[in-house]
C-alpha cells in the first residue's frame, strides 16, 4: 500500500478536474481526495495498492490530457485514513 501526492498542472481549474478525478477513482480501489491549490494547480492524493494508484492517475491523466501541461508526484507510506475519495474545498 502506497500513498501517492500528484500535482497537476496546466489549465486544471475550472474545467471540471476534480469532478472527474472522483468519477475515476469510483472505477478503482482508492481513497484519497482532491483539490484546488491557490497557485493554479490540482493536487490529488490517492491511497492504496501501488499497481491501482497508478492506474488511477494514468486514467486521469488520460481523461484530462488536454487540460494538463505537467505532472509531480511523489510517494510516502499509506497511512490507511481514507476509506472513500472525496474532493476537498
Amino acid at each position: 500500500m502506497i500513498r501517492r501526492t500528484v500535482f497537476f498542472s496546466g489549465q486544471v481549474q475550472g474545467v471540471g478536474f476534480r469532478y472527474t478525478a472522483r468519477h475515476i477513482a469510483t472505477r478503482h480501489r482508492v481513497g484519497g481526495y482532491v483539490r484546488n491549490l491557490a497557485d493554479g494547480r490540482v493536487e490529488a492524493v490517492a491511497e492504496g495498492d501501488e499497481a491501482e494508484v497508478q492506474r488511477f492517475i494514468d486514467a486521469v491523466n488520460e481523461e484530462m490530457s488536454g487540460c494538463v501541461r505537467d505532472v509531480q508526484c511523489n510517494d510516502s507510506p499509506a497511512t490507511g485514513e481514507f476509506t472513500r475519495f472525496e474532493i476537498r474545498f
